[in-house]
């Protein structure tokens, strides 16, 4: 004896059980779409590479994915619009006939829809691009061997798209210019993420290639100075009084730099009992340096005599100035301005 009312109980159950799935992988698939191109579109490409250098599993790839960003956001797309256009096209029409078989149309049709419509926007839209943009780094690397496989299975496709859009086959590069660090330097110094003065360094790095030796230098009229014919026992007071590491050596002739001392160097001598010597003799052979040379480049020059000092010449070849390598650096650390501040 059946019990009436049973057989028809069992099927609506089975056919809601299917509906309430179909409507679950629908929201999940778009969900997952939305939250890995939003990770990938967000992960910063400086970030990926440092993870590359690091050796972080999976880095490579999700890298060569990167530089392929309109080939992964074409799939990207294509999937997410089967769950979203296509798949919610036969989610309706499987929910009409449902309701209709159990005489539900109507109002709770309607209602279904609207359901399922702010399901796909806050479920598949809007949380999974907040999650995937907040772990960008993380859900990219977890989704870059799922979007490879993509790739190559919807190759025909992306060629076909390629040749009707040729943008798509464009690779990212990983560029930067001056303007880009600087503000990185800012923004990361007023989030706290680096120090106050480690953003005002870098920011005077880039300072340094806007200056040169006729701003650092110390001019002619101040820099130190001896006669090549001097004796060192003639020069023991003003060796003692007159704190200047360096010294120039000049000849008879205007303009003529036959050499550099130091002042070390020349009290050694003093203490050593070799008063008798000119300064001629206790100098050092001089390194030149146009005025116009710029300050980065001009810091390269002392690598491998730091301790030494260049004579600045004008375009003419006269003395016009000295500069130590310890002024660049007191330039680059904020210790000392410049005596000519570049326009910015």
């Amino acid at each position: 004896m059946s019990v009436s009312g049973w057989p028809d109980a069992r099927v609506s159950v089975s056919d809601f059980l299917v509906l309430t799935g179909l409507v679950v992988v629908l929201v999940a698939g778009s969900a997952l779409c939305s939250g890995v191109e939003a990770a990938l579109l967000t992960v910063n490409p400086l970030r990926v590479h440092e993870m590359v250098a690091r050796g972080v599993p999976g880095a490579q790839l999700l890298q060569s994915l990167k530089n392929r960003l309109g080939r992964v956001l074409v799939v990207l797309v294509v999937v997410n619009n089967l769950f979203n256009i296509f798949g919610s096209l036969m989610l309706g029409a499987l929910a009409a006939v449902i309701f209709r078989h159990h005489g539900l149309q109507g109002p709770a049709l309607t209602a279904f829809s609207f359901s399922f419509t702010v399901m796909v926007i806050l479920l598949g839209e809007i949380l999974p691009k907040a999650f995937g943009t907040r772990m960008a780094a993380s859900t990219s690397l977890l989704a870059a061997p799922t979007l490879a496989l993509l790739m190559r299975l919807g190759t025909p496709l992306i060629v076909l798209l390629e040749r009707l859009m040729p943008s798509l086959s464009e690779q990212s590069e990983l560029t930067t210019d001056e303007g880009e660090i600087r503000l990185l330097a800012r923004l990361g110094s007023q989030t706290g993420r680096i120090e106050a003065d480690e953003a005002a360094m870098i920011a005077k790095v880039f300072q340094l290639n806007d200056l040169t030796a006729r701003d650092l230098m110390l001019p002619r009229v101040s820099a130190p100075s001896i006669s090549a014919q001097a004796r060192l026992e003639d020069l023991r007071d003003t060796l003692l009084s007159q704190k200047a590491p360096w010294w120039v050596i000049l000849g008879e002739e205007v303009d003529e730099v036959l050499g550099v001392a130091s002042r070390d160097g020349l009290l050694t001598a003093l203490v050593q009992g070799r008063g008798h010597a000119t300064a001629a003799s206790l100098s050092e052979p001089v390194q030149f340096v146009p005025e116009m040379i710029r300050a980065d480049r001009l810091l390269t020059s002392f690598r491998r005599d730091s301790d030494s000092v260049r004579v600045v010449v004008d375009e003419f070849g006269a003395f016009v100035g000295l500069v130590g390598a310890e002024v660049v650096l007191a330039v680059l650390a904020g210790w000392k301005r410049p005596r000519a501040e570049p326009l910015r």
